[in-house]
């Protein structure tokens, strides 16, 4: 299995927490951001919108991270990432979009660089617009959660593949996560996992921090 990723990407940190969760063993390939990378040809060949985190198995080739995160618990059930009754996952997948759909793509980097380079927003005016959004979604989280510890139960699954990478994104931009005691409650217990801690951004073979 070979993944294609960069180390402070949200989606392929996601991906790494679901692979570190099952156990899986992957082959791991840089794709610089910052220097383009994922829009070479080669790169493209393999993702044609140029992003990452792309997943390859034998002949399978997966984009986008919550597809791999989906896929990965069809093929590979144990543990789930996903709990038991149809309404329990309904729930667990909104909430995993509520980061993956709404809060982390107005953060990505080439929408932050389409508005500096288009409207020519500052370095402040840029935090302000992620912070704002970060919190839009905190603090709905905030109400739907109900730690124990984690949001379905007493095992990590989707969820906290997507909060985690969203929480050290909320600290690089500088937001306060003490406004948010159950978000904070679910991060701390993740933070104890090595699947979590292994998957760090600092902890990655192209880490530059």
């Amino acid at each position: 299995m070979d993944l294609y990723g960069y180390f402070r990407s949200s989606a392929s940190y996601r991906v790494r927490i679901g692979l570190n969760l099952k156990e899986l063993e992957y082959n791991y390939h840089p794709v610089n951001l910052l220097k383009g990378e994922q829009l070479s040809d080669s790169y493209q060949s393999l993702n044609p919108q140029g992003l990452v985190p792309t997943l390859n198995e034998n002949d399978f080739s997966l984009t986008q991270s919550m597809a791999i995160l989906e896929w990965l618990d069809e093929a590979y059930p144990q543990p789930p990432l996903l709990p038991k009754g149809r309404e329990n996952r309904a729930h667990i997948r909104a909430l995993a979009h509520t980061i993956s759909s709404d809060i982390q793509p107005v953060q990505n980097l080439r929408i932050l660089k389409y508005l500096q380079a288009e409207f020519k927003i500052s370095d402040e005016q840029k935090i302000q617009w992620i912070q704002h959004w970060i919190h839009l979604g905190f603090s709905a989280l905030e109400q739907e959660l109900d730690p124990q510890p984690f949001a379905a139960g007493d095992k990590p699954g989707l969820f906290e593949c997507c909060l985690l990478p969203q929480i050290y994104s909320a600290e690089r931009f500088g937001m306060e996560m003490d406004n948010y005691p159950k978000i904070q409650k679910i991060a701390e217990a993740c933070n104890e996992l090595p699947a979590f801690i292994d998957a760090r951004p600092e902890n990655q073979p192209d880490s530059t921090l």
